[in-house]
């Protein structure tokens, strides 16, 4: 007796169909499993006969071989318990399902040994690719309903118990499919707690940031321990655009595969992460045994922020320098590779030496040079070169703190950023950004006066910058330009733009 149903598993941020074959015969009791299934899959064969059992069926005393097709795909989760058990059932003839069916439903979930079901990882990613799969309905746990109803246009049954889906399917229920909810959830709008007018003074820090959001450029801030570089990291998303609907979905589906949506059906807030220095590779990049999005994923579309950046790695910083440049990483293992993306906005922050005070207007600097330099050494002048704005943050005088008038709010920061967003729309399209531009798009939209050109002409020579500096500084020049509301690059946007890229020579210095 054999029976098919269909189920999907996620590779990367995509879904692929998986065919579970059931196959029941005479023959040695056994309950075997194939398909390079994981560890977790070929347990489930004590949680599906547990599961069946209590909750009313018999399970038959024969061989059972379950199949999951293609067999070369990697099998991994809980989420293929509710269709062997389907199929299991389909098999043994205690329920029939008719052919359309089966052929135009996935089916997805994790058996308790009670028969109830439990939610799953990926429900989102699995029902955004379920017409192009081309299936019309899926039929997974009650709790990722919400969110696999997001996506328009798929019929999402949610159940709770293995015999709510066998009363469904034998027609003695009514399961009324879960409606979408997308447009309460892209209604809803993004409040923050945190506003730039809680930092008093460090205008050329506002400055930066202000630029950096308008372009999507990655920042660096040296500063004195307390100057405020974490509070100033921290309030970024405040002068950020509200995500688009690609944008939401995408980082939606990364959070869905990785089981941190939580309740939350879909992330519309630009995501923060900020990891702790003493993470793995792995876990920055993503990676493992089974493949999962690490933090620079966890990131997409958002801010990654590496705080005390000296004190991480340096071969976990190095593994930043390919995701800095294309926006996505690869993970490769002996059977697949798989593609995470990776667009962030790199936010990092650090003290110039190990006490934390060279140059400092206030506090003496007890280090050495050879300290500063060991402290410094994890610092590789290919990873600077793929950060745009260097600031230092200086240690603000009782003055400022003191001072009553009102400082710079996020709102009067976002104004300009909102026509230099607008310029970039009209430029290039929707969500995409001057640090994203092009050699080609350079030369096509920088165009700069006789005296911004003689200014970075100097530049070149004397910061011996490499092609990629010359470019970082062209990029953050169209944006100050665009900030200002001006079609071409001028003096004053090129001056503005070196200023931010002539620390790393001070760095080099320090670290010799």
């Amino acid at each position: 007796m054999h029976a098919r149903v269909f189920s999907a598993t996620t590779l990367g941020i995509n879904a692929y169909v998986v065919e579970v074959e059931v196959d029941i015969t005479f023959g040695l009791v056994k309950f075997c499993i194939v398909g390079l299934p994981d560890t977790a899959i070929k347990e489930s064969a004590y949680r599906i006969c547990s599961a069946l059992k209590n909750s009313g069926f018999l399970v038959p005393a024969k061989r059972i071989v379950v199949n999951l097709a293609p067999a070369d795909l990697k099998k991994v989760g809980t989420l293929f318990d509710l269709p062997i058990a389907i199929g299991l059932l389909l098999a043994e003839r205690l329920i029939t399902i008719r052919e359309e069916f089966l052929q135009d439903t996935l089916w997805i979930g994790e058996l308790s040994l009670d028969g109830g079901i439990r939610p799953i990882k990926g429900a989102l990613a699995i029902a955004s690719d379920a017409q192009k799969l081309g299936k019309k309905r899926i039929i997974l746990p009650k709790a990722n309903a919400r969110e696999a109803a997001l996506i328009e246009g798929i019929e999402v049954i949610g159940v709770d118990h293995i015999t709510e889906v066998v009363a469904y399917i034998r027609g003695e229920r009514i399961i009324a499919p879960e409606e979408n909810g997308l447009q309460q959830y892209l209604s809803q709008t993004v409040g923050f707690n945190i506003d730039f007018n809680q930092v008093k003074g460090q205008h050329q820090a506002k400055r930066a940031l202000q630029i950096a959001a308008a372009g999507r450029h990655n920042i660096l801030f040296i500063g004195s321990p307390g100057a405020g570089k974490t509070m100033l990291a921290k309030r970024i998303a405040t002068i950020m655009p509200t995500m688009s609907f690609d944008e939401i979905i995408q980082t939606s589906k990364i959070y869905s595969i990785s089981g941190k949506l939580q309740d939350r059906p879909l992330l519309t807030e630009r995501p923060f992460r900020g990891p702790h220095h003493t993470i793995s590779q792995a876990g920055l990049i993503g990676g493992g045994s089974c493949p999962q999005p690490g933090e620079i994923s966890l990131a997409h579309n958002g801010i990654l922020f590496l705080d005390e950046l000296t004190e991480f790695k340096r071969e976990t910083l190095e593994v930043l320098r390919q995701p800095l440049e294309h926006k996505e990483i690869n993970i490769s293992r002996a059977l697949h590779a798989i593609c995470y993306p990776a667009s962030f906005l790199l936010v990092a922050a650090l003290n110039p030496c190990p006490c934390g005070y060279w140059g400092d207007k206030k506090k003496q600097c007890s280090c050495s040079p050879q300290a500063i330099g060991k402290y410094l050494h994890k610092l590789s002048g290919p990873l600077l070169d793929r950060i745009d704005l260097q600031v230092h943050v200086q240690s603000i005088e009782y003055d400022t703190i003191k001072d009553t008038t009102s400082s710079t709010s996020s709102a009067d920061l976002f104004e300009p950023i909102k026509q230099a967003l607008q310029m970039q729309d009209e430029r290039f399209g929707a969500s995409y950004y001057n640090s994203f531009m092009t050699p080609d798009q350079i030369t096509a939209h920088c165009q700069l006066t006789d005296s911004a050109e003689e200014l970075i002409r100097q530049a070149f020579a004397k910061l011996n910058l490499s092609m990629r500096g010359y470019h970082k500084i062209i990029k953050v020049a169209r944006t100050i330009a665009d900030l200002d509301s001006s079609a071409i690059i001028d003096a004053p946007h090129m001056r503005e733009a070196i200023m931010y890229r002539s620390l790393d020579q001070a760095l080099e210095k320090m670290k010799q």
